[in-house]
């Protein structure tokens, strides 16, 4: 099994237009075959110093898939295709972590 963090940065204030358009494609991914979890969250703003400083234009999905094939699959899905389209002028830029567990 795999775990996947994708970090998301947003333009600033577009992170609820971003979420919304977020929110329209998880149905879709939590009904692919592999999916195991799949969702958004967003820094919490606390008073714990190890916590890394709040980032309001963040949006870190957390996604959990059966194999590397269920993701590669889910990565060219024709919903995520068009999800994308509709979020790129909310979207500064990306990064993806894939993680195995230990």
């Amino acid at each position: 099994m795999l775990s996947v963090i994708a970090e998301i940065e947003v333009v600033d204030g577009k992170r609820d237009d971003f979420l919304a358009e977020f929110h329209k494609v998880v149905p879709h991914v939590l009904a692919e075959a592999g999916c195991v979890e799949y969702g958004p969250m967003v820094d919490a703003d606390t008073d714990i110093p190890a916590q890394i400083p709040h980032r309001a234009n963040i949006v870190t999905i957390v996604e959990k898939w059966e194999s590397l094939d269920h993701l590669k699959a889910h990565l060219v899905a024709p919903h995520m295709t068009e999800y994308r389209g509709r979020v790129k002028e909310f979207v500064v830029g990306s990064v993806l972590r894939i993680l195995d567990a230990a």
